[in-house]
């Protein structure tokens, strides 16, 4: 289905067929990873721009990007090799160029990386991902048009008004854009989380990544049931990733409910707060308190 023509009949009687890759100096670039490249460009960009916000200095996550990409695109590979199987010799497995990596692979090497890293780092590893929390969508929003690009995290046959069209050879078969459905949903989360920390405080460190786990886990849960390309729990039938979205999912509530009401009860302050301390201390003379 590289080569398919792609119509959205909803959008009028129109088809259009974009290039995989494209040429430039000489050198063959793909479109997948030059969407991903931007989406993470952006990404990088907005975290950037709110780094003071939630505490963290801008140098602080470069630092954590410059060990967190590496070892994501390596998770992200490790998920979908365990998963996938088939592979018969190590060379087949780290084959990242032809394709198969899987994102929650990724978001979960990131997350222990972040913790590592900040932890080393003396700085609070809960605000690093409340940051990420807004990085993540904005990534994942654009990044799934490079699998419209490829053609590829569609789902199964439909009839659905807002279908898309793959011919090839004459033939057209009408599916779920579940590539769509992903970067719509997550641009909606992105909206969601960027109006919430402008209109509300945050009550503690962790709030805002529970927040993005609940709403990823919850579409992803759907939206995983709808592909064809699905990942599976060896002969059980159960999608791997679907199953892990609704779990997160349920425990990203469960934990956002009892801290809410804890908090509550009885606030504590922000890492932003202690890491201002922190600085106020340091330019008067004063010892700071190792409160990471």
């Amino acid at each position: 289905m590289s080569s398919a023509s792609i119509s959205f009949p909803m959008l009028g009687d129109w088809s259009i067929c974009p290039p995989n890759s494209f040429t430039l100096f000489g050198h063959t670039f793909y479109w997948y990873g030059v969407i991903i490249a931007c989406g993470f460009l952006l990404a990088v960009g907005y975290c950037y721009r709110r780094c003071r916000e939630f505490g963290i200095k801008q140098d602080d996550l470069i630092d954590n990007l410059l060990f967190a990409v590496p070892l994501a695109i390596i998770g992200a590979r490790a998920y979908y090799v365990i998963f996938y199987g088939g592979y018969t010799s190590l060379w087949d497995m780290i084959k990242v160029w032809e394709g198969g990596l899987a994102i929650y692979g990724a978001v979960i090497a990131t997350v222990l990386t972040v913790f590592a890293v900040c932890r080393f780092k003396r700085i609070s590893p809960l605000a690093m991902l409340d940051l990420a929390s807004f990085g993540l969508p904005i990534g994942q929003c654009i990044g799934r048009w490079g699998n419209f690009m490829n053609r590829e995290a569609y789902g199964y046959e439909t009839d659905v008004f807002c279908r898309m069209g793959l011919t090839l050879n004459g033939e057209t078969i009408y599916v779920h854009p579940t590539f769509l459905y992903e970067s719509l949903w997550s641009l909606a989360g992105f909206l969601l989380l960027h109006i919430l920390s402008k209109k509300t405080r945050r009550r503690f460190d962790g709030q805002f990544f529970l927040y993005y786990v609940f709403w990823y886990g919850l579409g992803r849960a759907w939206i995983e049931g709808l592909r064809t390309d699905s990942l599976y729990l060896g002969a059980t039938g159960i999608r791997v990733s679907q199953l892990l979205a609704g779990l997160t999912c349920l425990a990203a509530a469960v934990t956002l409910a009892v801290m809410l009401r804890r908090r509550k009860r009885a606030p504590a302050p922000l890492w932003a707060e202690r890491a201002a301390e922190r600085e106020t201390e340091i330019s008067s003379g004063e010892t700071p308190r190792d409160d990471a």
